[in-house]
């Protein structure tokens, strides 16, 4: 049987297609329903309109467009691994983006033995060691990633900026720190850590106080805060469940200087909670917030216009957090890529060691420099501390208009710089 010239000249060219330029595979594990979703949804929108914007300007990477598989989870750790089990039967994504600190703990097994990238919206300290040397670290996290300082080193920033603090007020004796938060593994993984590290610092450490994930009345958590005398307090939970606690103890007259983790607040948090948010210090992982003027800025609006196309929408801390998450792992991709290069799971954990005071392209002054090496996935040491200040009510207008009336805004208090001590890798 004779083949039509037509039909023949469309096989011959499928035959000359080479298996690079099929599309990429990548996964998003998102939680835009579950306990975190009031955070995870900024996140996980940061994350996805990054990678669509490089691959509708950049032509995606090395020539082939990312095919991105964005779930949302719940929040629910057995949801993840099941998801997890599912593509790697099927799609086999090259990297994945990931999200909490349950579910990113319970998959480093998985992805260390199929070598798949996993970027996480988790911070854990546990993520951090490559080799499973580390003094205390429990695991080997070879393939875990993410951007920005571990929870540890965040709390650690933040008892040296209290110890600070609490000097520079002329305060007498020894400062009482006490941690809050879920008996889960995402505000519980610093705790030890940060609770040595205030021993360190000479505060007198009270029983840690727990309050759940989401919303609910903490006055009882409150009271007893004020009662043993807290002066600092370490707010382990993401915004959502932050909010209810800082209404709280503003309403029993808790006199007590909060310090949120980077998931525990934000711009939305700060229009939700009102003055109750007022003084709130924590970490910013990246250079600059919305609004702010740096080079990477540009490409920052650009990206926001794809799902936003009016470009009118104002985006929290934690949007512009995804942006960079993601542009590092499509640049360790790009990595992987070059001189003709498989983009593998392997090449691209290498293409995340290849660069020093890694900052994305294009992204100047917004995506802060990331330094990973094989014996170390601290990404940063360097911690920018933000205070959050609201000076009137903020139930009259959405956000964008409350930054600009300067009823709400980001203050920068310190710049601390943490030694990379082999004792704190993993922990």
């Amino acid at each position: 049987m004779k083949m039509q010239p037509a039909l023949l000249a469309i096989v011959l060219s499928t035959l000359a297609i080479p298996a690079f330029a099929q599309p990429i595979p990548v996964g998003h594990i998102a939680d835009l329903s579950g306990a975190t979703s009031d955070v995870g949804v900024p996140y996980g929108q940061g994350v996805d309109d990054a990678l669509a914007w490089v691959n509708r300007t950049r032509g995606g990477v090395a020539g082939r467009q990312m095919n991105v598989t964005m779930q949302d989870y719940g929040y629910q750790a057995p949801r993840a691994v099941a998801l997890y089990q599912q593509w790697m039967s099927r799609d086999r994504p090259v990297a994945i983006q990931g999200w909490g600190t349950a579910d990113t703990e319970a998959l480093v097994a998985f992805v260390t033995r199929d070598r798949v990238p996993f970027i996480s919206g988790s911070y854990s300290a546990a993520l951090t060691d490559p080799t499973g040397r580390a003094p205390k670290a429990d695991k080997a996290a070879p393939f875990n990633f993410f951007y920005g300082p571990s929870y540890s080193d965040g709390l650690r920033a933040m008892l040296r900026w209290a110890a600070d603090d609490w000097r520079a007020r002329g305060q007498q004796g020894r400062p009482r720190f006490v941690h809050m938060g879920a008996n889960h593994p995402y505000p519980n993984s610093p705790k030890e850590a940060g609770e040595a590290m205030a021993r360190e610092l000479g505060f007198e450490v009270l029983p840690a106080i727990q309050f759940a994930l989401t919303p609910g009345d903490y006055t009882a958590q409150c009271l007893t805060a004020k009662n043993a005398g807290a002066n600092y307090a370490y707010l382990g939970n993401t915004a959502g469940s932050n909010i209810s606690v800082l209404r709280a103890c503003q309403t029993v007259g808790a006199n007590i200087q909060f310090l949120g983790n980077v998931w525990g607040m934000d711009e939305n948090a700060m229009k939700a909670a009102g003055t109750a948010a007022n003084g709130v210090v924590f970490p910013v992982r990246t250079a600059a917030v919305w609004g702010q003027e740096a080079p990477g800025m540009q490409a920052v609006r650009e990206i926001s216009r794809i799902s936003d196309p009016s470009g009118n929408a104002y985006r929290p801390v934690h949007y512009l957090a995804g942006i960079c998450a993601a542009m590092l792992m499509t640049e360790a991709m790009e990595t992987a890529a070059e001189a003709g290069g498989q983009i593998t799971g392997p090449r691209i954990r290498d293409g995340f060691y290849a660069r020093q005071n890694w900052v994305p392209r294009g992204f100047e002054g917004v995506c802060a420099p990331s330094n990973f090496t094989a014996e170390d996935h601290r990404g940063t040491m360097t911690v920018q501390l933000y205070r959050a200040v609201v000076t009137g009510p903020t139930n009259q207008g959405p956000v964008d208009e409350l930054i600009r009336n300067n009823t709400m805004r980001l203050e920068r208090v310190a710049t601390v710089e943490l030694e990379r001590r082999r004792d704190w890798l993993g922990w």
